[in-house]
């Protein structure tokens, strides 16, 4: 079965479901989108490691990446290769320098993995036909809205970050670090960045 390359599109709250984050992969050659419904925890996982934020200390995916350094064992590649009942299923890839063997993974997790191991993502085409959504130019605005530092979802929380200087936002970013509040790292480097 031929295989079809995606990419991470965005990250955003999910408007369906409270508490949840919609995670928007698409193909690298095509208009088509799969959007994925993914809990808090595996959606800050991902966020991190795209906005290359470093945790004081390892997280649960960076603690796997560094244990399977440590063995030698790689993962490949991550394949989405079910979709039942509204649920997605997935793979790892792995290769220990001897045997390549497959790991069942939920795809919120497995996503996470793929950024730490710089490894591609793949789905099949039935999982694309299936639960795919077709962009257009309409339906594109709709997806840069999910990006994860969209104006429409963090512009309250930057205002409160405008009356600090730089020195301080500085601070707060050790700060937040420190204290494994992500999210709000992310919004602070975010103002860091506007600034500069």
């Amino acid at each position: 079965m031929e295989k079809i390359k995606l990419e991470i599109i965005g990250l955003s709250y999910s408007q369906s479901q409270s508490g949840a984050y919609a995670l928007i992969l698409g193909e690298t050659e095509g208009n088509r989108r799969l959007p994925i419904i993914i809990g808090g925890f595996e959606a800050q996982a991902i966020a991190i490691e795209l906005e290359k934020i470093k945790p004081t200390r390892p997280l649960t995916h960076d603690l796997f990446r560094n244990f399977a350094d440590k063995f030698g064992i790689v993962i490949t590649e991550v394949i989405i290769n079910k979709f039942h009942e509204g649920v997605f299923y997935s793979k790892l890839v792995c290769f220990d320098g001897e045997k390549t063997l497959e790991i069942d993974s939920r795809t919120s997790d497995a996503v996470a993995l793929a950024l730490r191991f710089h490894c591609p993502i793949y789905t099949y085409e039935q999982i694309m036909s299936t639960a795919g959504v077709i962009m257009n130019e309409d339906t594109q605005d709709e997806i840069t809205d999910t990006e994860p530092d969209t104006e429409k979802d963090t512009q309250g929380q930057q205002d409160m970050f405008e009356s600090h200087s730089l020195s301080e936002l500085e601070s707060m970013l050790s700060k937040a670090i420190e204290n494994e509040d992500y999210e709000k790292a992310s919004l602070i480097r975010d103002e860091i960045k506007r600034r500069k």
